[in-house]
């Protein structure tokens, strides 16, 4: 095994050992408290199983024959019925001194081989973890240390193509500063994160010329993440206020043999955020980002965001993001998104939620010029038949084409889901 394999396998037994009662609701709407749980001091744990079929048309590349051959190459992403099994815990402490807040789940993901034979031999564990603990939290002067674990088949990668498996973790440690009754707020923060990836499937995808587009090579993708920053916001008025906010990202690969240039990326933004109406919330954020790196680049960023709240159980939202990110192969890439969602609670029991995206992503690489578009769509209702028992379904869609040739960064993925949720 690899030595990249090794802190990959420890830190999974580390943080499921350490973290277990806080597996997290990774990309999965929450759930109602249901019940009343187990009593923890002043809080309540609430343990919950969740069970899924999911019908998905890109879990990742594998060969048709029986006996998979490592050089085999394929021509799309191969569909399945997959089974996800989640048991989890949920636990909430609520202090003045020191508030507790972990929850998460343990995952089983289970290919049937239904629609295709070979992709048993990837079933998988996945799961999250989040835990918050917040020391003095009603004082002008409190201390937060927060860690998130995440183990997905949905990486947050921007560079890497489809049937990729991501490990994640991020430990993050602020200090929100409240002078003068809360007028004016000031968190620095320091965050440390880490990623490693592994391919999904025992094949090639057909068209690969790049290795940001093979999945069985990603694990060279490995990189470590030191971020510091600062949040800051004045009130000037009783609902606007004026907003700053500053980071420092200093990304390097864990693999000697990568080709991914480190990044030290500065990004400042400020503007205003605060009701218009009564019903009308909005954000305006305008700055600049600048990579100190060998690479360099350099961009104009900035956030737009609205939020109309039709009535006291229906939302909307939409805007504007533009970003500036350190990304494996290439240095950095830009993103352009324009976003829109919607919630509803209709009766007290069944929410309706709608999420739709585009995404116009450019990459730094004077050599190497790559630009992608991707769309997502997800949509679907969501019922407490009781207060222990939760019903929803779904559609998801997600598409991506991009100048670089090959099937793993030119995908359509569509995945249809039902899932039941037992809480106490």
């Amino acid at each position: 095994m690899t030595q990249s394999g090794n802190i990959r396998s420890a830190l999974s037994v580390l943080v499921l050992v350490v973290l277990g009662p806080a597996v997290a609701w990774a990309q999965q709407p929450p759930i109602a408290a249901g019940g009343n749980g187990f009593k923890v001091g002043d809080g309540r744990l609430h343990p919950f199983f969740d069970m899924e079929l999911r019908l998905d048309t890109a879990v990742g590349y594998f060969p048709n024959n029986a006996t998979p051959d490592p050089e085999d190459v394929v021509e799309t992403l191969s569909p399945e019925l997959v089974l996800r099994l989640r048991p989890g815990l949920k636990l909430d402490v609520p202090s003045p001194k020191v508030a507790l807040s972990a929850s998460g789940r343990l995952e089983y993901v289970r290919y049937t081989g239904l629609l295709t034979g070979q992709s048993t031999y990837a079933s998988h564990f996945e799961g999250a973890a989040d835990f918050t603990a917040h020391f003095n939290r009603d004082g002008p002067v409190s201390f937060v240390l927060a860690d998130q674990f995440l183990r997905t088949d949905q990486t947050r990668n921007a560079a890497l193509g489809a049937g990729v498996l991501s490990l994640f973790n991020e430990l993050r440690a602020s200090i929100p500063i409240k002078p003068g009754g809360g007028a004016i707020e000031i968190v620095p923060e320091v965050a440390w994160g880490l990623e490693f990836f592994q391919p999904i499937g025992l094949a090639t995808p057909v068209g690969c010329e790049d290795g940001v587009c093979d999945p069985i090579t990603v694990d060279a993708f490995d990189y470590t993440n030191v971020r510091a920053g600062v949040e800051a916001r004045w009130r000037f008025l009783p609902k606007t206020a004026v907003v700053l906010d500053t980071d420092l990202d200093l990304r390097s690969y864990l693999r000697a043999t990568t080709t991914s240039p480190d990044a030290l990326l500065l990004r400042a933004m400020a503007g205003l955020a605060g009701l218009v109406t009564a019903k009308i919330a909005v954000t305006a954020k305008a700055g600049w980002g600048y990579n100190f790196g060998a690479s360099g680049g350099s961009t104009f960023i900035a956030q737009l965001e609205g939020t109309y709240l039709y009535s006291p159980t229906m939302t909307f939202k939409g805007g504007y993001l533009r970003t500036l990110n350190p990304v494996a192969s290439y240095g950095l890439f830009r993103d352009d998104r324009g976003y829109a969602e919607a919630r509803a609670l209709f009766g007290g029991k069944l929410v309706l939620h709608g999420y739709a995206s585009v995404d116009f992503v450019g990459f730094y690489d004077a050599l190497r010029p790559r630009s992608d578009t991707l769309l997502s769509l997800d949509v679907g209702p969501e019922y407490q038949f009781k207060p222990w028992l939760v019903g929803a379904a779904g559609y998801l869609l997600s598409t991506r084409s991009s100048s670089v040739t090959g099937t793993g960064l030119n995908f359509t993925r569509h995945e249809g889901y039902v899932r039941l949720t037992l809480v106490y």
